[in-house]
């Protein structure tokens, strides 16, 4: 049952100062590089990982809001591009952006922008419209996932294949960060930027 009425991704209030801004961004970049410690494993000779990471923009997006959780994943991603093994794995630097698996990590940034998006906009911060914000922040995510795979592999179908494996894990990260984030809302009522009541 939708509770918790909540407005835009950026609150009128001067009591979030810009320090606040910047810890919450690099307290969500941390924990995306935690989620890469559980390694990714590959099914079927697939080209992209199966990881829990990208369950880190969607849990962004939840909690902070689509301004705040894309600073987060852009930072992760930049952290990543100069080289930090911050990627399932271990993995960093350039290369990911630019093998089989850079679509998806570019669309971690569009996740975090959709869920959060969506949170905000629908003003609720209920079971159902989390839910909805993040799965529509998953496909964004494969919507420039699956193009870039194919392009890599030179064949769409294959792609789309690869890409199947993905849904059920990826179905499952939905629900349980839905829960987790409905869970933190609840506990912290008009805390939490993305569910941040407009002052006056």
């Amino acid at each position: 049952m939708e509770n918790t009425k909540v407005s835009g991704d950026r609150p009128r209030s001067s009591g979030v100062l810009p320090a606040a801004d910047l810890a919450r961004t690099v307290v969500f970049a941390a924990l995306i590089a935690v989620l890469g410690l559980f390694p990714g494993f590959y099914v079927g000779g697939g080209s992209v990982p199966i990881v829990l990471q990208n369950a880190g923009p969607l849990l962004a997006g939840s909690l902070l809001g689509a301004r705040r959780a894309t600073a987060s994943v852009a930072l992760f991603l930049a952290l990543t591009a100069i080289g930090l093994p911050l990627l399932s794995g271990g993995r960093g630097g350039p290369a990911p952006f630019l093998g089989p698996s850079g679509g998806f990590l570019f669309g971690f940034l569009l996740s975090a922008f959709v869920s959060g998006l969506l949170v905000t906009r629908l003003k609720r911060t209920g079971l159902p419209t989390l839910l909805l914000a993040n799965a529509a922040g998953l496909l964004s995510c494969y919507l420039l996932g699956v193009p870039f795979l194919a392009a890599y592999l030179g064949n769409f179908h294959a792609a789309l294949v690869q890409t199947l494996v993905f849904v059920p894990g990826d179905a499952a990260k939905v629900v349980v960060v839905s829960l987790l984030a409905s869970v933190l809302h609840r506990a912290l009522p008009g805390r939490l930027p993305a569910g941040a009541k407009r002052a006056g």
